[in-house]
């Protein structure tokens, strides 16, 4: 084990000076096996560095299930209040990262994140079981006659964009604007995601959602209506509205999870499906048991590699000395194949009816959306497999890259 009192590594040569964020790991999604070397030799491991932002601090990568528990229930010790990615303010300002409750520490987070819940009710989600099964039939109505498709763009990002575009208000020409604006925001390390470069995020994106935003938050002051963001713009907290870039951040950052969150983790699931004829077999004779891949796809293929905290006084975690100031970094990708907890943890088996961590591991950032994010998982296999039971890959799927959004950009298929 290696000195409490220092950040060096275990000793082991592969694992000493490896930057768990650098490019070279994640062109092909997630360094899956770089992350069982690092549970086996050095569950929490310091990252010097950041290569695409050098003037960024390291950060510690926790990557066993049981050490992220700790870390995402111990908020006092492990805040939220100084960014939720391993960059800090390199693409957006801490200031706007504190407006949105993701990056707020109790108690503020756990009044305003109760602004929120009120529109993601099990009940109210429920209730949108049809209109989101009338969204992703009308989706694939447009694939009548073809015989090939791209999963992503053709299937995923239409229905994730109108379902909460839906929640949110916003009119279904506007769409498209808003996804783009997401992906690029998010994805924006990747050359094919953002061309230009992650430097446009706050040049160009940034600005843009704030001026779309505040026109629709005027509209919402001018005429409340019965969607989310009429909700944050007319809610009270302790007697005082939101302030507008409140608001904003808020809005950004439902946005932000609900276009990337249900289409990261069905396209990578219906992948895996179409990769194992008897896992497909099983859905096809008996498509109740959807809900069990739908929990098997979220193990396995968290929409989110990672969240962060940072420590706000010294600490051990997993046997290495924290300091205060220090950020921590829970890889979901990581510990949700943790050989601990699963057995052939990389295999997709939708028998396996195990707990996992897509939605965070406890404690007051546990994800809002995970009912809504379940239920659009389930109606988009359902209706997916119902309307092409013998749907095929149709070249070479490719992701992402980026340690934080764990998506395909191309997933191609067959439609016999």
């Amino acid at each position: 084990m290696a000195d409490l009192d220092t950040r060096t590594d275990t000793g082991d040569a592969p694992l000493d000076g490896v930057l768990v964020t650098d490019r070279e790991h994640w062109v092909d999604g997630p360094p899956h096996a770089l992350f069982t070397e690092m549970r086996a030799r050095c569950p929490v491991h310091w990252t010097a560095s950041i290569t695409d932002f050098p003037q960024e601090a390291g950060f510690w990568s926790v990557t066993r299930a049981d050490d992220v528990h700790t870390v995402s229930r111990d908020w006092q010790t492990y805040s939220s209040a100084s960014g939720f990615t391993a960059v800090s303010d390199s693409l957006m300002p801490l200031e706007l990262i504190q407006a949105m409750f993701i990056g707020m520490d109790p108690p503020k987070h756990d009044r305003v994140k109760g602004l929120f819940q009120r529109g993601f009710t099990p009940r109210r989600i429920a209730a949108h079981e049809d209109d989101i099964r009338a969204i992703t039939r009308g989706v694939l109505d447009r694939l009548e006659g073809r015989d090939r498709c791209d999963l992503v763009t053709d299937v995923a990002q239409p229905v994730v964009s109108r379902v909460i575009g839906s929640f949110m208000g916003l009119p279904p020409e506007d769409d498209e604007i808003w996804a783009r604006l997401m992906n690029t925001t998010l994805g924006a390390g990747d050359p094919d995601v953002n061309p230009e470069g992650p430097e446009t995020v706050m040049a160009r994106d940034v600005p843009e959602i704030f001026r779309r935003c505040q026109e629709l938050i005027a509209a919402r002051r001018a005429q409340p209506t019965d969607d989310l963001l009429s909700v944050l713009v007319h809610a009270e907290i302790d007697g005082e509205r939101l302030e507008e870039h409140e608001i904003v951040m808020g809005f950004f950052l439902l946005m932000a999870a609900g276009n990337d969150s249900t289409k990261a983790t069905y396209c990578s699931g219906m992948r895996a499906i179409m990769e194992d004829e008897e896992q497909r077999a099983l859905l096809l004779d008996d498509p109740a048991l959807i809900p069990d891949a739908v929990e098997e796809a979220l193990r396995m293929f968290p929409a989110f590699a990672h969240f962060r905290r940072t420590a706000t006084r010294d600490a051990e975690l997993g046997g290495r000395r924290i300091r205060a100031g220090d950020k921590v970094v829970m890889w979901y990708a990581s510990t949700n194949r943790d050989e601990t907890r699963y057995e052939d943890a990389d295999r997709f088996d939708l028998r396996r009816r195990a707990e996992h961590q897509a939605f965070g591991a406890g404690g007051r950032h546990f994800c809002l959306g995970t009912a809504l994010a379940r239920l659009e998982l389930r109606v988009l296999i359902e209706e997916t497999l119902a309307r092409h039971p013998h749907i095929a890959l149709d070249g070479e799927p490719r992701y992402v890259e980026s340690p934080f959004v764990n998506q395909l950009k191309t997933l191609p298929v067959r439609l016999p």
